[in-house]
């Protein structure tokens, strides 16, 4: 297993109360980094916190669809480290496993609004500090499905189609900077976000990795942790799969 030094840094997850947030705030803290968690559960993610460690670890409870919310969140952790140097956005829903046709149309805006708005605005907060700092990495945790669509999980797949786009258009902004930004498109991780789907979907997605299994939270958080490092120099507004063969593109 590669080793990296974080040090001096802070990082900030989102959805880092679980699956592989939780996993990328263990590994960041072991390897040196300030780390903040965000998750919309207060007993949830001041429990992780408390579980990685008694320094270098903060915590925060918030909804990453709500601006003010978010800015609040930056501005406590620059208060009390003075910078962010890692966005890792993790945080996410699947919604409801139906067609297009039967979707409901708010719980279609609540997947968008979560999943795409929330990254957006997560991504925006933390850009002044890294401007000033000319110096940051964002990662933007997208999935498969916002390449090859979904059946009966359009508002998904079309929230992680939005990710890539975000992903690519901010990473062209910022070349002239220090900063890059990429996202990963994992096919299936194992996590708590399975509890949201039917059995027939999950089914549904194994069948079509090659691979014949799921990948696991330690190899989404390594290729994340080689995203979040100054290793990652000359990537930017890219997609990195990591899908068990089944990306084609």
């Amino acid at each position: 297993m590669v080793e990296y030094d974080f040090t001096g840094q802070s990082v900030i997850i989102t959805g880092g109360a679980g699956g592989i947030g939780l996993e990328l705030a263990r590994r960041f803290h072991s390897a040196g980094a300030w780390v903040c968690l965000w998750d919309n559960n207060h007993e949830r993610v001041h429990r992780a916190a408390e579980a990685i460690g008694t320094d270098r670890v903060s915590a925060a409870a918030l909804d990453i669809t709500a601006k003010p919310e978010i800015e609040a969140a930056v501005a406590d952790l620059l208060a009390q480290t003075g910078r962010v140097d890692v966005l890792v956005n993790s945080a996410g829903i699947t919604g409801s496993n139906d067609t297009v046709a039967q979707y409901d149309a708010d719980a279609w805006r609540r997947v968008i609004d979560v999943n795409l708005n929330g990254t957006f605005l997560c991504c925006q907060a933390v850009l002044p500090a890294m401007l000033k700092a000319d110096y940051g990495r964002i990662v933007n945790i997208a999935s498969i499905a916002g390449k090859e669509g979904n059946p009966n999980a359009a508002a998904y797949s079309a929230s992680k189609a939005g990710v890539l786009g975000l992903t690519k258009s901010l990473g062209k902004e910022l070349t002239g900077t220090g900063i890059r930004v990429n996202a990963v498109t994992p096919a299936v991780i194992k996590t708590e976000i399975f509890d949201q789907m039917t059995q027939q979907h999950i089914d549904y997605m194994l069948s079509k990795v090659p691979m014949g299994r799921f990948g696991t939270v330690e190899e989404a958080a390594n290729m994340c942790l080689w995203l979040s490092s100054g290793d990652c120099s000359f990537s930017t507004g890219a997609v990195f799969d990591i899908s068990g063969g089944r990306a084609t593109y």
